[in-house]
């Protein structure tokens, strides 16, 4: 009988115990219940860092689990529309800087920023301050910063080397560039020097900035698409083509894309988005021949860059699960773990050396530096309608069909008629 009441003694005092201390909780601590937040991106590339992230954060919140799901760019849109009309978004997002406005005048974002401002452990001032307002919709804040991405260089060593010229590098200008274009081009064996896609971020735009020129004003409300100095540098892009003849057209590089032919040695140099430096060490060719430099300069020096940011659905069933997420990724060790992944620059000031080590046989700093004299992405809430138009209408100025002012008049005439509508 003693045996049997010491045996239910201490199961009694066991269970008492574990009720008593699960009911405790950090003074001041929210309460956060077990939960799995779904988290929706695009592109597979970076699939096994944001799962090692996943997985770090749930070592660290063992009652949240963490269920990633990718999509393609495209379907990632058409995705995220429908399943915002019918009330459903998955908890935690990327976002667009092209779409973050659409989304948070539909009130399908979160607003976070007085979270980060309420919170010891995060500081807007820790991210590129152009990459924060990229997600400040009058004057809310409705993303903490994933991400950077600048346009560099790059070029062939090897197609260097034959030639005897020397690489390029931070004194290069527009005119050096189109000289040594012309000592790389042999037109007759379909070899050129370089090319110039007709692209926006990764091609013209940053062209029209390096000339004092503009897509958008900042005030969002006017396009520089007809201003003398934006005129100049999409001629200067035409003429690299259809004057002297040291580009590949329009109609070649729709064939056979620029990075096709680097590969190849058919294009000796082009610019480049720092998200394929991946691309570059993961071929046997391109880890022997390429390497990248800072863009040439005009009037000033220029890069576009732009940056993805992660949000919170407003209709989230799990606001500070998800919240709690949303930080650890925003967190300097979030963005280590992003890093070694190689896939994009983190946005976390101090955090992009793991990214830069894991390309050490090409010049990829210079992706990082170049920030610092970076241009904001040019966007508006109607930029995926006129930035649409725009890339073709530049199609049709690069082919030769259209005159160059005359079609980056018409660019900035419908820019403006969609930006009065913003208002």
């Amino acid at each position: 009988m003693k045996k049997k009441m010491s045996i239910f003694l201490i199961l009694f005092l066991a269970f008492s115990v574990a009720v008593f201390a699960g009911g405790q909780k950090e003074p001041g601590a929210a309460e956060v219940k077990a939960a799995t937040i779904s988290y929706l991106y695009w592109g597979a590339e970076e699939t096994p860092a944001m799962q090692a992230m996943a997985d770090r954060f749930e070592e660290l919140n063992p009652d949240i689990k963490v269920s990633p799901e990718v999509s393609t760019w495209d379907e990632y849109w058409t995705k995220l529309e429908a399943a915002a009309t019918g009330g459903v978004m998955p908890d935690v997002i990327w976002m667009h800087s092209n779409f973050v406005r659409k989304y948070a005048k539909g009130n399908m974002l979160l607003p976070i920023g007085d979270r980060v401002a309420a919170d010891p452990d995060l500081d807007y001032r820790d991210y590129p301050e152009g990459i924060v307002k990229l997600y400040e919709v009058e004057g809310v804040n409705y993303a903490i910063p994933k991400d950077f991405d600048t346009v560099g260089l790059i070029y062939s060593k090897k197609m260097f080397d034959a030639s005897g010229i020397a690489y390029p590098d931070e004194t290069w200008d527009w005119d050096k560039l189109l000289e040594v274009a012309k000592k790389l081009t042999n037109e007759s064996e379909g070899i050129f020097g370089f090319a110039a896609k007709a692209r926006d971020q990764s091609g013209y735009w940053n062209t029209i900035y390096q000339n004092n020129g503009y897509v958008i004003n900042d005030a969002k409300t006017k396009s520089g698409f007809d201003t003398p100095e934006t005129i100049e540098a999409v001629q200067f892009w035409n003429d690299l083509i259809h004057k002297h003849h040291v580009s590949p057209t329009v109609e070649q590089l729709a064939d056979t894309k620029a990075r096709v032919m680097f590969v190849s040695e058919k294009v000796a140099m082009y610019y480049m988005g720092s998200w394929r430096a991946a691309w570059l060490a993961q071929g046997e060719v391109t880890k022997e021949i390429a390497d990248i430099a800072v863009l040439p300069k005009k009037a000033r020096r220029a890069t576009i860059y732009n940056g993805l940011g992660n949000s919170i659905a407003a209709g989230t069933k799990h606001p500070e699960e998800a919240w709690k997420f949303v930080k650890f990724m925003g967190t300097k060790e979030g963005n280590i773990i992003q890093a070694k992944y190689g896939c994009a620059i983190p946005a976390f000031k101090g955090s992009q050396q793991p990214w830069i080590d894991k390309q050490p046989m090409f010049n990829v700093k210079a992706f990082a530096e170049m920030i610092d004299y970076g241009v904001p992405y040019p966007t508006s809430i109607t930029a995926p309608k006129w930035a649409s138009f725009a890339k073709d209408m530049m199609i049709q100025i690069l082919s030769g069909n259209v005159e160059v002012e005359d079609g980056c008049k018409q660019i900035a005439a419908e820019m403006n008629k969609l930006l009065a509508t913003e208002k």
